[in-house]
């Protein structure tokens, strides 16, 4: 009798354990999944051949500039861009979604206001949720899977 009831406590505590197990894993809250990936964090500075005149080849370059940033993001390349307001050094940001460092520099050779010197760029690998978007007004950032 004595080993019996030493057998059935022992087949007793293996389910209970192995119900919690079970519990713990059906009960638990699904973590969001996403996957991340490398941008590029393009922040354009006043170039050596800044200057705040606003003349016609002045306009024309910034023409060009938007130009440049409207076919950037047309080809995928471009996830965001806009210029900060404080008139200061740091003008303005990209993100960009290219394949390497070297692609987006290429990329950001081809603004006219880069070319003119009226900006330049310095880099920064930006490491981030893959996809990322501009959201809508109570848009969430992770969606579970």
């Amino acid at each position: 009798m004595n080993r019996q009831l030493t057998i059935f406590l022992i087949f007793f505590a293996l389910l209970s354990v192995t119900n919690a197990f079970a519990q713990t894993d059906s009960t638990k809250a699904k973590e969001p999944e996403y996957e991340m990936t490398t941008y590029y964090m393009v922040f354009l500075y006043r170039g050596d051949k800044w200057t705040p005149e606003r003349t016609p080849e002045v306009e024309e370059i910034q023409k060009g500039h938007l130009a440049n940033i409207t076919r950037l993001s047309e080809e995928g390349k471009l996830i965001l861009a806009g210029p900060f307001m404080d008139n200061k050094e740091l003008r303005g940001i990209f993100v960009m979604k290219t394949e390497t460092l070297e692609e987006a520099q290429e990329l950001c050779n081809t603004d006219p206001a880069v070319i003119a010197g009226r900006l330049k760029v310095e880099i920064k690998p930006w490491y981030s949720a893959k996809g990322i978007t501009v959201l809508k007004k109570g848009e969430k950032v992770l969606k579970a899977h």
